[in-house]
């Protein structure tokens, strides 16, 4: 065993000599992820930051990632320990998203009530749990995108225009922005990667290590990843009394916050050391429209 688990295991009240097995979790692309079998038929899975630098918010994740936990309400892991640099939590059921085309709308519709619930939680401040706190969603959001514009420029990123004008863009928002008056707990990593799936409902919802509090529009950007919204999930959401709008504005902002997404999964390329070309100028090309959609939105 490894001694880092062994480590976390002992400082969450459980002797790693109970372990019976551990097996490693792929699919990460930041934390690493194992399995743990404890002799009492327990299932937990222990999550390590990495030591090697990432990007500016990447710091403190996998506490704001126990926090959502312990502050949101769905199919969602317990925490059973956590401490500087680990989670650990209990498995859960399912595999990630795999849904047969006819059940798919029944599914979509069933996570949308999911996520309303997820959005139940609010809070009093604004931004990422583990950064400053924020009076303003207009506040906040402009810090989170100075912040990956800081490190596109330190990773050297090619950007489809400069990173000041991006800056400007967001600022010219603003009054979009101030729309937003409640901090509601979202997710913001709610691809298929991250939804489980067992007997042809949704079984969880896992790594909310990049929650923030802030706009619940922005939580439709990764359920949507690279296309558009779906009725089936929106109808799902309101039935259950999502606070999210589905009004002009909220569209407006939904494309800014895709903006931001895409200069995320841009720039964290480099310090993850991910050399596909074919990516990146995919992730460059969708940037660039959605920029251009930004622009005409104002």
């Amino acid at each position: 065993m490894r001694t880092e688990t062994a480590a976390a295991l002992a400082s969450s009240g459980i002797d790693p000599a109970l372990v019976v097995s551990a097996e490693d979790v792929g699919g990460g692309t930041y934390n690493t992820a194992t399995r743990l079998t404890l002799a009492d038929g327990r299932r937990l899975v222990l999550k390590i930051a990495p030591k090697a630098a990432g990007l500016a918010y990447e710091h403190d994740l996998l506490a704001t990632e126990a926090e959502y936990y312990r502050l949101a309400s769905g199919p969602l892991p317990s925490v059973a320990g956590a401490g500087p640099g680990f989670l650990l939590m209990t498995e859960l059921p399912g595999t990630t998203w795999d849904v047969a085309d006819e059940d798919r709308p029944r599914v979509r519709a069933e996570l949308g009530a999911i996520v309303a619930r997820l959005h139940d939680a609010t809070g009093e401040t604004f931004g990422y749990p583990q950064d400053p706190p924020h009076r303003t969603w207009a506040s906040a959001f402009t810090a989170m995108t100075d912040a990956v514009l800081a490190d596109a420029l330190h990773y050297k990123i090619r950007l489809p225009c400069p990173a000041a004008e991006i800056a400007h863009l967001v600022r010219r928002h603003r009054p979009l922005l101030d729309l937003v008056t409640t901090p509601v707990l979202v997710h913001f990593d709610l691809w298929p990667g991250n939804i489980l799936v067992d007997g042809g409902h949704v079984s969880g919802i896992i790594d909310a290590e990049r929650a923030f509090w802030g706009d619940p529009v922005a939580e439709f950007v990764s359920l949507t990843l690279f296309r558009d919204l779906d009725r089936e999930l929106v109808d799902g959401y309101r039935a259950a009394g999502g606070p999210a709008p589905f009004d002009p504005p909220a569209a407006r902002r939904l494309t800014l916050y895709r903006v931001y997404l895409d200069l995320i999964m841009l720039v964290e390329m480099v310090p993850r050391r991910d050399t596909d070309a074919g990516r990146a100028e995919f992730l460059h090309g969708y940037l660039a429209a959605d920029l251009d959609a930004a622009q005409r939105a104002l």
